[in-house]
């Protein structure tokens, strides 16, 4: 406003003024106390308030300005503030990424000292502490984000993460039943949960999560892979029961489960398990024999074996084994475990002659070496089997062969329906299979008729 406009409103109050006081001469009396008072013209009491109001208005004004003058300098102030803890936590962040961790550790707690609120650089410094290899102190940032932001899944995923590769297995399990909580359908929450209980054998548990990580997955690429996971914790939740005594219920899962996955080994192998706690001998051999014819697994070998010595019945085994070579010639897997059993009934030359067939064929590992030497020491050929015990050291006085993983290669004395390293299901094998089944025989004796005849009047 310049002065001249100022003057002009002067001049023009004044003469609204002094008409109005023309026009309005009475005088107006005011008390503001019992006996105190003061009197003037109508005029200029409405002029005062109307003066009083103009004051007081341009006094909120000036308030208001004074205060969006201070929240902008303090929005301005906090923007520069933001701005500079930003570029601390890029660098730190990239200092993290590239290796080194000291400079990523001071930078970062320089953020964190400007503003410690910042879940992203809390983050961030939980990640330095875990390649720092302090655990707890990444535990206490996480939890400090997970109180600024209780609903990040990021925030949650890296602390239950944390709270696994401390071995606080119970913590990481409840910091993911929060993520469900929030997002019920959440794939990688439901896949950890899994395998923390399969961890600690609550195959239930597991199998509770899969159901619901099917639903989850229906439509997807990785639906198939899920279904067939189904299948192995059913199987284990079988076998619990199996453990447990309720062996019908475990049965009839072992059935339904070969029903869908022919294929499946640890189902045929317990299936043959569960019958022979029913006592019934012959379903428990058929089962295991055509295992072998379908799958060609040692195992069901190992279980025939059992079972028949177990019961005393050494005749029919020796009777599988020889019908089952009639037809399989070729099986050199057969033939090792026919030489052995020969070994336990102290049929030393049968035995011989069957270990030296498959030893004919190239086949080089240290259990047959250990057989060998065994049928040696019981001729009393003591150097030979001084020799063969030398390359078979490390076998078992109960002449167990031993088992391997196909998928990691892990060394197991006894077989188990899933590798213990690697968590595979059905992947265990006798120790050197794949040199047997890729060997061909040199030489194979003909079997003569009166060779039938003499195994038939053994058995």
């Amino acid at each position: 406003m310049t002065v001249m406009a100022f003057l002009l409103l002067i001049i023009l109050f004044l003469v609204s003024f002094l008409y109005f006081s023309g026009l309005n001469p009475q005088e107006i009396t005011i008390y503001y106390l019992p006996d105190e008072h003061f009197t003037f013209s109508v005029g200029i009491i409405v002029i005062s308030c109307v003066l009083i109001g103009l004051v007081l208005g341009y006094l909120a004004h000036l308030y208001s300005s004074l205060t969006h003058l201070v929240k902008h300098w303090k929005q301005d102030r906090e923007e520069k503030k933001a701005r500079d803890v930003a570029a601390i936590y890029r660098e730190g962040v990239l200092r993290l990424l590239s290796g080194d961790i000291k400079r990523a550790h001071s930078l970062l707690q320089r953020a964190l000292d400007r503003d410690p609120s910042r879940v992203e650089t809390l983050i961030a410094m939980a990640s330095v502490y875990t390649q720092e290899g302090e655990p707890q102190e990444c535990i206490r940032l996480l939890l400090k984000a997970k109180a600024l932001e209780p609903r990040s899944l990021e925030v949650l995923f890296k602390l239950s993460a944390t709270y696994e590769e401390s071995g606080r297995d119970d913590d990481a399990a409840a910091t993911l039943l929060e993520i469900l909580a929030i997002e019920s359908d959440n794939k990688k929450a439901l896949r950890s949960l899994r395998e923390l209980h399969i961890r600690h054998n609550r195959w239930q548990d597991a199998l509770d999560q899969q159901k619901k990580l099917i639903k989850a997955a229906a439509g997807t690429r990785r639906q198939e892979e899920e279904k067939e996971k189904l299948l192995f914790l059913r199987y284990e939740v079988a076998r619990q029961a199996l453990e447990a005594g309720d062996v019908e219920q475990a049965k009839s899962e072992f059935k339904d489960i070969i029903k869908q996955a022919p294929d499946f080994v640890p189902a045929r192998v317990s299936l043959g398990d569960a019958y022979r706690q029913l006592h019934r001998t012959q379903d428990a051999a058929e089962v295991w024999r055509q295992g072998y014819d379908n799958l060609d697994k040692s195992i069901f070998l190992s279980r025939l074996e059992d079972l028949y010595m177990e019961a005393e019945d050494p005749a029919a085994l020796l009777t599988f084994f020889r019908n089952a070579l009639l037809e399989k010639g070729h099986d050199l897997m057969l033939r090792l475990f026919f030489g052995k059993v020969c070994l336990r009934l102290e049929m030393i030359d049968e035995a011989f002659e069957q270990l030296q067939i498959v030893e004919s064929s190239g086949v080089d590992f240290p259990q047959l070496h250990f057989l060998l030497a065994e049928g040696c020491r019981r001729r009393n050929r003591l150097e030979e089997a001084i020799a063969e015990y030398k390359k078979a050291l490390g076998a078992n006085d109960r002449l167990r062969l031993g088992f391997v993983c196909d998928t990691c290669s892990a060394a197991m004395a006894e077989w188990q329906s899933r590798c213990t390293q690697c968590g595979a299901w059905g992947s265990l094998s006798l120790a050197g299979r794949q040199t047997i089944k890729s060997a061909l025989p040199m030489q194979l004796n003909e079997i003569h008729p009166w060779e039938r005849e003499a195994w038939s009047e053994q058995d």
